[in-house]
């Protein structure tokens, strides 16, 4: 995201080698693998993309680059941008053994450098919380722009907003009667980091209306949340059922946002 005077962006200095290997998601499967194994939220949001061979696919914010190896597994050309220098590099280390070449190149998410109709899909995973709103309609309005006719844009990101403003109050004062230590700052629970990194995060709502803005098409927005491994008692199953289970609830308890959005055909 390249700075403007009068607009705000985040500087990719932010974006170190410590962050995509300790912070950022799936990094621990990534250091364990080197990319051959997918995080559990990471492989849920890749499936919704339905990569087939021959496709041409493009990962906006490509990381590390476990996403391009996947790609190409399934027979598909894959690609990938990323604003940070230090993703560019890992990337590319991270796919230079791929026998069909992989293009990596580092770019402003807003200005992609490819021609009109160019993908099938266009994948954007645990990016869009690091883009400022008006970057954010800028980039989804070159992604719809790039993608062919009738091609899918497939996002992911988390955590969804209206947990932070609404749930996490609730959740945590019940954690501190618990005597644990629950920060006030919801972005600093599990990575201290995003506290700095974190500036648009998404509600089912406001995802729907950024993709809606920029052009797509049979947009389809829904919530999830990694699975909770907690040795409970009865009345804490029951509740957590409850609030994950039924609406209206689970838009504030659920904590991952997954969206699709298509190009129209005309």
């Amino acid at each position: 995201m390249s700075q403007d005077t009068n607009k705000p962006s985040l500087p990719s200095t932010l974006y170190t080698e410590d962050y995509f290997l300790n912070a950022c998601e799936g990094y621990e499967e990534f250091v364990e693998s080197q990319g051959e194994r997918l995080s559990r939220r990471l492989s849920e949001a890749f499936a919704y993309a339905e990569v087939k061979p021959g496709m041409q696919v493009l990962d906006v914010g490509c990381g590390r680059g476990e996403i391009l190896r996947h790609v190409t597994k399934l027979g598909a050309r894959a690609y990938g941008v990323d604003y940070a220098e230090v993703a560019v590099k890992l990337s590319r280390d991270a796919t230079q053994d791929e026998p069909t070449p992989i293009g990596v190149y580092r770019t402003d998410a807003k200005r992609l450098p490819y021609p009109d109709a160019t993908f099938d899909r266009i994948l954007m995973f645990d990016v869009v919380e690091h883009l400022f709103p008006w970057e954010l309609d800028a980039a989804l309005q070159d992604a719809r722009r790039v993608l062919k006719p009738l091609g899918m844009m497939v996002v992911h990101t988390a955590p969804n907003r209206w947990y932070d403003q609404y749930a996490y109050p609730f959740v945590r004062g019940v954690r501190r009667l618990q005597g644990k230590k629950y920060p006030a700052n919801p972005r600093a629970l599990n990575v201290e980091a995003n506290v700095e990194v974190h500036v648009n995060e998404q509600s089912i709502v406001s995802l729907r209306r950024y993709l809606e803005r920029a052009g797509f098409t049979q947009v389809r927005v829904w919530l999830n949340s990694p699975p909770q491994h907690r040795s409970e008692n009865v009345v804490f199953r029951a509740a957590r059922h409850v609030l994950f289970k039924w609406v209206p609830f689970t838009w504030f308890f659920e904590r991952e946002v997954f969206a699709v959005g298509v190009k129209p055909a005309h």
